[in-house]
């Protein structure tokens, strides 16, 4: 995906030939598609006959085209996208377009076409094309990702290899919308490369894959990287990171990323939490679904890839990414419920469950973070509790926060997206739960609003700071079908929502 070629014409060189020819055909009215002189008889004939209606998901093969476009395609399909009309809003819009494109992406793979030319429905303005055509580019890749590193290729069946060729058709703004494609590019790409490490297994991707990706970046986009060793942390007295690592053969790493622009710019600190394989530690998980706790990681991959983006585009705010990283197991120097542990910034924290170990982790990350860098704003993101999903199910991200303003933004952020938010409060009400009678503080506050208890466990570590939480443990993976998110799979969840709320700074 990160190789596709995409190109934009006002038309189609009649010597472009492509395995795939797509129409993007929005309503006029319910069950009326609006159809122009450049589709052919056998989209009218559909329409007739109520086999095609243009609504969302709707998909028309036809093989017997007049090629009035000048395109040589193998095959046509028409897409169907909604109704589309002047009230209608950008992100709406734009989330149309990106379900189109999923669509598009998955009639691709079922006929392995690598070279694929696509034509946007008519829009009611040249902002609406722009904001389409971002949508429809960010939904084909999207739609057109897919892991299988260790897949073995079968003998004599060729695998298809994605997309390598997207045309889109437009016929005036090209500047703009070549630039609203490349946009779209690069957050799409960077949710894949999150996708990637999400899919990762737990033997193959570690603290030290954290830390050798946060290099690659360092490297190749002149950012700034520290990595902190297990020796390092005992000298720092990070006792969060040190007590979940405990059980585990494989040392912790502390993953710190700079992007700089200016002193005088805002500052955000990213902290994601990077729990390679969450096996609950001494309060041990049901063996059944157990696999999937390799995606404990994906707070963690979101931050890297979001500064991917910020490599990419140079924003104008500084962008410091963290992540805490090491896996939770249960060997036999493991954390026991009932220990004490002192965190980085002094504060005493008694432990009830070693299951509830994102928290304590990256309680560490946010007391240093802060200390160090005095960001203007700080976002944690973490797959951190199942209540999450109890309360929002896997549609929307918990959302905690301290400071209005910036749970706006982000919810806006979101909403652009697709990647809805949900605002949880806090509270002193809630901060109590967590009151302990040997310790400042204990690690979870019973099964009663356990997705804000965990919250105000990270707030203790926060202070005045404007601070946001997104527990994504019901979105980072099983999120919403969609076409363009895996069925199942890691969703790359947030990474979006960062590269948008980093753009609106």
């Amino acid at each position: 995906m990160e190789n596709t070629k995409i190109v934009i014409n006002s038309k189609v060189n009649k010597k472009y030939a492509s395995d795939l020819v797509v129409y993007c055909i929005g309503q006029k009215t319910k069950d009326k598609p609006h159809i122009t002189k450049l589709q052919s008889e056998v989209l009218k004939k559909a329409c007739d006959l109520g086999d095609f209606k243009g609504e969302e998901n709707d998909v028309l093969l036809a093989y017997d085209q007049d090629n009035e476009t000048e395109t040589a395609g193998k095959r046509t399909i028409f897409i169907g996208v909604g109704k589309i009309n002047k009230s209608i809003g950008d992100e709406e819009l734009q989330e149309k377009m990106r379900i189109a494109g999923g669509n598009i992406a998955a009639f691709a793979t079922k006929v392995k076409a690598s070279k694929i030319c696509v034509v946007p429905c008519e829009m009611p303005s040249k902002s609406a094309l722009h904001t389409a055509v971002y949508g429809l580019t960010e939904g084909i890749l999207l739609g057109d990702y897919s892991f299988k590193k260790y897949k073995t290729e079968k003998k004599g069946k060729e695998r298809h290899k994605g997309i390598r060729e997207l045309r889109i058709i437009a016929e005036e703004n090209l500047q703009s919308l070549r630039r609203a494609i490349t946009l779209a590019k690069t957050a799409a790409f960077s949710v894949c490369q999150a996708r990637d490490m999400a899919n990762e297994p737990g033997n193959s991707w570690t603290s030290e894959s954290f830390a050798r990706l946060a290099e690659e970046l360092a490297e190749k986009y002149q950012l700034k990287c520290t990595v902190f060793d297990k020796k390092q942390l005992i000298k720092m007295q990070m006792g969060g990171i040190l007590a979940v690592n405990k059980g585990s053969d494989i040392p912790p790493k502390l993953v710190v990323l700079e992007y700089h622009f200016s002193k005088k710019a805002k500052t955000l600190l990213l902290v994601g939490k990077g729990l390679t394989f969450d096996s609950g530690g001494i309060s041990i998980k049901p063996a059944a679904g157990m696999e999937d706790m390799k995606y404990d990681m994906c707070g963690g991959a979101a931050v890297m890839a979001a500064m991917n983006v910020v490599g990419i585009e140079k924003p104008e705010c500084n962008v410091i990414a963290i992540v805490p990283a090491t896996d939770n197991m249960s060997g036999g120097a493991a954390l026991k419920p009932g220990d004490v542990i002192s965190h980085y910034n002094k504060i005493t924290s008694e432990i009830i469950n070693t299951d509830a170990e994102g928290r304590i982790i990256l309680a560490d990350a946010l007391a240093y973070g802060i200390e160090k860098y005095t960001p203007d704003y700080v976002i944690d993101l973490a797959t951190l509790t199942g209540a999450v999903i109890v309360g929002l199910g896997h549609h929307h991200t918990g959302l905690l926060c301290n400071d209005d303003k910036l749970a706006d933004r982000l919810i806006l952020a979101g909403k652009k997206c697709g990647e809805p938010l949900w605002r949880l409060p806090l509270g002193p009400d809630y901060k109590k739960q967590i009151d302990s009678k040997v310790a400042d503080i204990k690690n979870t506050g019973g099964k009663a609003a356990g997705t804000i208890t965990a919250a105000e466990y990270l707030h203790a570590f926060v202070g005045e700071t404007p601070w946001a939480h997104l527990d994504i443990a019901g979105t980072a993976w099983g999120f919403t079908e969609k076409s363009y998110i895996p069925g199942g799979g890691p969703s790359g969840i947030c990474v979006r929502t960062l590269v948008e709320f980093i753009r609106m700074l």
